[in-house]
């Protein structure tokens, strides 16, 4: 009885670690395979699909999609406020209040770590430039692969026409 007692509790210890595990990558999933060295992720970029992977596989070219000046342009400011949902847990809109992260007022062409006051990680105080629409892109895609060391705990957002909206959204916050 004993014996059962024991493996019963270190199989539900695992069940419960695994749970947990998964619950985890569920709601922060973040890509491994980053780390120094790597270019930024504007500069890139993998395959958007399937086809695209067969096409660069078998050595012809890759179509890739509309260009982020297409993306802007077409960028809905409403949309960006609703995807912004995903970023004020640890940013601030108000000028000169930071919360977890820098606050975003007039974040969009502001200088890269130029927050008097906010201590930013080295990966971005190493990064010279300013936070262009380019740049955001880039950053927002994939952080830690963008600034690898960075203190941002984000995975970043996949969709291309989501960043657009978020930083037309962001372009509107001065």
């Amino acid at each position: 009885m004993e014996i059962n007692k024991i493996v019963g509790g270190v199989c539900g210890a695992l069940l419960v670690y695994l749970m947990l595990n998964w619950v985890g990558e569920t709601l922060y999933h973040v890509e491994s395979g980053g780390g120094h060295g790597e270019a930024h992720a504007s500069e890139s970029r993998a395959p958007a699909s399937i086809y695209q992977l067969e096409e660069a596989a078998s050595g012809g070219e890759v179509e890739e999609g509309p260009s982020l000046e297409e993306l802007l342009a077409s960028a809905d400011a409403a949309k960006g406020a609703k995807v912004f949902s995903k970023c004020k847990a640890c940013h601030k809109l108000e000028d000169g209040v930071n919360g977890t992260g820098p606050h975003l007022f007039n974040v969009v062409d502001r200088t890269i770590a130029g927050i008097d006051g906010y201590s930013y990680s080295p990966a971005l105080t190493g990064i010279d430039g300013t936070w262009d629409a380019a740049a955001l892109d880039g950053f927002i895609e994939n952080p830690k692969k963008y600034a690898p060391g960075t203190k941002m705990g984000f995975g970043g957002l996949k969709k291309a026409t989501d960043r657009a909206n978020l930083i037309v959204y962001l372009q509107t916050i001065k």
